[in-house]
């Protein structure tokens, strides 16, 4: 694998404010190698120009990497790992549930974890309404899954008091913020500025009361 490459996703998710590894950065270009393997056979997602697949699938998804909280995170409708796989890469010190309903996506989830080594990754094959935790997670992820009042009630399962919610979303969703259940606190709403990537994002975070 190319250094250029490494070292230009390290400073692109340094622009993020993520500190990336080189083994970090590999494991991240290889893990689109994957992608584009599978996705010939199995159509696993509509981005497949490597550069966007790094701004629209990487990138994207490490920008909620300072948000994490705790070590149990889930990953609610991750289609073919995103945003969880590039987060279990960069947060090898937590443990990443990635959860979606279609068996393709999630037989390329395990398949990914095993090929780049990662321990703290499981892929499940459900739906989020059919999960009954052993444990709650501390940080619930959803990415492009629902609006914020279905989110809240697919995650209350889910969570325990104090577990996050943290959704990627476009421009600031003003009406689902206002429709919330009133057991979920808005913490915030930060605009993210993904290198490489015109489109508006920001990523919402709800607390459970």
């Amino acid at each position: 694998m190319q250094a250029a490459a490494i070292e230009d996703l390290r400073e692109r998710a340094r622009r993020l404010g993520v500190m990336l590894t080189p083994a970090m950065a590999a494991q991240l270009l290889r893990l689109l190698d994957e992608l584009a393997q599978w996705n010939h056979a199995y159509n696993l997602t509509a981005i497949t120009e490597p550069e966007a697949m790094i701004s629209g699938h990487l990138l994207d998804s490490l920008a909620a990497s300072g948000d994490l909280a705790g070590t149990r995170i889930a990953d609610l409708g991750t289609g073919a790992g995103f945003p969880g796989l590039p987060l279990a890469i960069a947060h090898p010190e937590r443990h990443f549930t990635l959860i979606d309903g279609t068996a393709k996506k999630v037989r390329f989830v395990a398949h990914a974890a095993r090929a780049l080594g990662l321990g703290n990754v499981e892929a499940v094959h459900a739906r989020a309404e059919q999960l009954h935790p052993a444990q709650p997670f501390d940080t619930i992820l959803a990415r492009a899954v629902a609006s914020l009042p279905e989110l809240a009630a697919l995650a209350r399962p889910l969570s325990r008091p104090g577990t996050l919610l943290l959704a990627y979303k476009g421009q600031r969703p003003e009406a689902e913020i206002a429709a919330l259940p009133a057991d979920w606190a808005l913490v915030g709403v930060r605009t993210v500025q993904v290198p490489g990537l015109e489109a508006e994002r920001c990523l919402v975070s709800l607390r459970l009361s």
